[in-house]
């Protein structure tokens, strides 16, 4: 029974260790504890302000980026617009220079056809005239005295002129 009862002695005994022990840890050893669970509790504060801040600086640089990103679709949809305004500037003007290339074609061939024709015309009212003395140039170098004379003079006349040309 000496374990359950206790001893008074013992308990002195232990009761002035236990308080040398916290005399010691108290003169040497609680205030490097606390300091150092002081410094701790800063370092802890310390990285979590820093954590924040880095948190917060990550929020800006992807607000930062999103607003450059925006920035690079509406640079790039100004230069595709700029780009589709130049194309449809550049085909137009090259139709219009087409039609009009087309219709100085056009004019110069017409009066190309107009010219010819009266080349050709020139050259028809020439060879008529030519023609109409040739036959007079026949007729009168002979005399018709009578008609079947006449007659068979102008069949020999169109005989040679159809066997000339």
């Amino acid at each position: 029974m000496g374990l359950i009862t206790p001893d008074y002695g013992l308990l002195v005994w232990m009761l002035i260790s236990f308080g040398i022990v916290i005399w010691l840890l108290k003169k040497f050893a609680w205030k490097p504890i606390l300091q150092g669970l002081k410094h701790r509790e800063e370092q802890i504060a310390k990285s979590l302000r820093e954590a924040n801040s880095a948190r917060n600086e990550m929020v800006k640089l992807h607000e930062q980026n999103a607003e450059m990103a925006n920035l690079a679709r509406q640079e790039r949809d100004a230069i595709m617009l700029e780009a589709k305004v130049f194309r449809e500037r550049m085909v137009k003007e090259a139709t219009d220079k087409a039609q009009v290339d087309a219709k100085k074609f056009l004019e110069q061939a017409r009066l190309t056809i107009i010219h010819e024709k009266e080349v050709a015309q020139t050259e028809l009212k020439a060879y008529a005239s030519t023609l109409a003395i040739q036959m007079a140039e026949i007729i009168l170098r002979k005399e018709l005295s009578n008609k079947q004379g006449y007659e068979e003079q102008i069949r020999c006349i169109i005989n040679e002129m159809t066997t000339k040309n």
